[in-house]
């Protein structure tokens, strides 16, 4: 496995993590107790160069120059999870969705619950964008980066006009929201 940091992002430094199948993890720098980064064992080594391109397709995206990612991913989960994040990666830039609009994606309506949790365990934060998904009130509840930094990346994305803080929530006032009829994107996760 072979990992870098990535920092002077508006959301902090990112840890970033693959193998020769695909991206495994981008997540937040330990200030926000990344799963990643505490599971870096001795087989895991430091390698910018095999990562070259993750690097540059999120610089890109942070300055505004890339909406959509290409980058194989090989995320590991289970069967569900794996179907929340294809379901997520869809979710088109700019745009947001609820986690009851997941749950009606990957054909089951009633697990908007477990649709959350799935979410919450996205190992590759940002190219697999969990930070669209926001609560059916329209609230942006839960994200294991911080909500501060759910915020920052909808702002960038232009997903929220104005986002405020209320309490340990913060609401949109306006959000394009998601529609299951948006193109189709190809599908880079593995099928192993």
């Amino acid at each position: 496995m072979f990992f870098t940091h990535l920092a002077g992002t508006p959301v902090g430094r990112l840890l970033i993590a693959g193998d020769d199948q695909g991206l495994r993890h981008v997540s937040f720098g330990k200030s926000h107790n990344s799963a990643a980064e505490t599971t870096l064992g001795e087989d895991w080594e430091l390698n910018e160069k095999r990562l070259k391109e993750a690097v540059r397709q999120l610089k890109a995206y942070f300055s505004g120059k890339l909406r959509a990612f290409d980058l194989p991913l090989a995320a590991e989960g289970t069967d569900f999870q794996r179907r929340v994040w294809k379901a997520l990666y869809k979710v088109p830039y700019g745009t947001t969705a609820s986690y009851g609009d997941i749950a009606r994606s990957v054909g089951n309506p009633a697990a908007a619950r477990a649709v959350g949790l799935a979410n919450g365990r996205n190992p590759i934060a940002i190219i697999v964008p969990c930070h669209r998904i926001i609560g059916s009130s329209g609230k942006l509840v839960g994200y294991g980066g911080g909500l501060h930094n759910k915020q920052a990346l909808l702002k960038l994305e232009g997903a929220a006009q104005r986002v405020e803080i209320r309490g340990q929530e913060l609401e949109c006032t306006r959000f394009s929201s998601y529609s299951s009829d948006a193109p189709k994107v190809p599908d880079p996760f593995f099928s192993n």
